[in-house]
């Protein structure tokens, strides 16, 4: 969930100081602090399944993921963002910003749709993410029905798409070279039948 605190305009350096000093995940932009924490249980279960996974198959791979903790440098929107996952292969870099690590290099984020993010993840928070060096693949996961939205940077710049719906769907990350089964990330994540299935009614 995202929710604005109170209006306020934040200087840079007042921002840094809240974030380092609250729990929450706190994220800054044109003056105002965006508190991104709140997930919900189906949010946090499908976090913590692909976190799992991915370290599962990093092991002696040279290859690294990061919870939603991890503060990752976005050039279009400094100072940082929080990513729900993030990962690459190779060694991290990091800046210090305000006295925390910033990680500067990742190849892929991902994020969990909620109803109160998804047009931002989409839209502005997936231009920001693309003034990333590093960045060519993003993955955008969501709760309420198995739905997967993959992005995969081209050599021209552009982004090629590709959607998977079914639990049998296998995602293949072509930026840490490993894969996840729709039916892994959706491991413990019960739906809603109506949600699934769009076009059902209740009878009358």
């Amino acid at each position: 969930m995202m929710t604005a605190l109170p209006k306020y305009k934040y200087t840079l350096e007042e921002y840094l100081e809240l974030d380092a000093k609250s729990e929450a995940r706190l994220e800054y932009g044109d003056g105002e602090v965006f508190d991104m924490s709140g997930a919900s249980n189906q949010h946090d279960q499908i976090e913590s399944n692909v976190h799992t996974s991915l370290k599962l198959q990093f092991r002696e791979k040279g290859c690294r993921v990061f919870t939603a903790n991890m503060r990752i440098r976005v050039p279009a929107m400094l100072p940082y963002r929080y990513g729900d996952v993030s990962a690459l292969c190779g060694q991290p870099q990091f800046v210090k910003v305000g006295g925390v690590d910033v990680l500067t290099n990742p190849t892929l984020i991902i994020e969990v749709l909620s109803d109160s993010t998804e047009s931002y993840d989409r839209g502005d928070k997936f231009t920001h993410y693309k003034s990333i060096p590093s960045f060519c693949e993003y993955l955008l996961i969501a709760q309420h029905r198995p739905h997967v939205s993959q992005f995969i940077r081209q050599n021209d710049g552009s982004w090629l798409q590709y959607e998977f719906n079914d639990l049998a769907d296998v995602v293949k990350l072509t930026s840490v070279s490993c894969a996840l089964t729709l039916q892994e990330i959706y491991e413990n994540v019960t739906f809603d039948e109506s949600a699934r299935n769009p076009h059902l009614r209740p009878l009358e």
